[in-house]
């Protein structure tokens, strides 16, 4: 994995005040989102980057490490308690005399010239690689059904399985799909945070639906019947004489899946919104003002 500079990355330089470092990563951050630049990929990772360096570089303690041990600093205390116990066998040297900034092979040059090959040896600890995070949006259609997508994480393709029903905000977790260990180490685990848009057609409340019909008025006087738009299909509705406004019809099993429990679901509940009519001839006010006196 090539190491990325997160201060290039945020177009700052390595004096960056915390306002400073906040502002650009804004600045970058509206440039790149998601809902800005759909179905482009390379905005997608510019944006997860962008996302990943804010976090490290806001946070004063990440970035003392990063500052001081560069794309190993999740290592950094794992490197100082090395470099305390050489130093309590008599070494006496630190990181900071040498410049700091080790990359694993500038590293593993640095103790082996220092100790020897007992340093090479103490050198051999297996670190874990780095953990990535990504976000990976949808919509309630998206998850009515578990499905397959690909999302691009540092660069690689990586298909992913949805299952049905996740919610908004939730975080699921990709064994070893980080970054590579140090040593040998074993992998890094990425963190995949999903996020549910509702739109405009439903509204979500844990599994269950609300959906406003907008219902005419003879309709709701004299009654019919309708058809309406579920997640899986149209449906049509009877509507009994004389609904009124704000009459609520709940759907059975016509909501999101319930996550992980195949075969449950949450209900779809119906708002009707009687609609006054507009626009009236003169003989049509005539009938209302006829049906007004009866």
């Amino acid at each position: 994995m090539a190491f990325i500079d997160y201060y290039k990355l945020l177009e700052i330089d390595k004096s960056a005040t915390t306002d400073q470092i906040k502002k650009a990563y804004r600045k970058l951050a509206r440039k790149y989102h998601p809902d800005v630049n759909p179905n482009d990929e390379e905005a997608h990772k510019k944006f997860q980057q962008i996302n990943e360096a804010n976090e490290v570089l806001s946070d004063p303690e990440k970035r003392k490490k990063y500052d001081s041990y560069g794309e190993n600093w999740q290592h950094a205390d794992q490197f100082e308690n090395q470099r305390q116990s050489q130093n309590q066998g008599g070494g006496g040297s630190s990181f900071s005399d040498f410049g700091g900034d080790f990359g694993s092979g500038d590293f593993s040059d640095f103790f082996s010239s220092m100790f020897g090959n007992q340093g090479r040896s103490r050198q051999q600890a297996q670190f874990k690689g780095q953990n990535y995070n990504a976000e990976l949006q949808l919509n309630l259609r998206d998850i009515s059904k578990t499905h397959k997508q690909t999302i691009t994480v540092n660069g690689k393709n990586l298909r992913i399985t949805v299952p049905a029903g996740i919610a908004d905000g939730q975080v699921i977790k990709l064994k070893g799909h980080g970054g590579s260990g140090a040593n040998n180490g074993p992998a890094g685990d990425l963190f995949i945070t999903f996020k549910i848009a509702e739109g405009a057609e439903f509204k979500r409340l844990n599994n269950d639906l609300y959906k406003t019909v907008d219902l005419d008025l003879f309709t709701a006087i004299l009654g019919g019947e309708i058809t309406i738009e579920t997640l899986d299909g149209k449906v049509k509705l009877k509507v009994p004489e004389e609904t009124q406004n704000g009459s609520k019809v709940k759907l059975k099993n016509k909501g999101l899946p319930v996550y992980k429990k195949e075969g449950s679901f949450g209900d779809l509940i119906i708002n009707y919104n009687v609609k006054i009519p507009t626009g009236l001839t003169l003989e049509q006010k005539e009938a209302f003002e006829k049906i007004s006196k009866m």
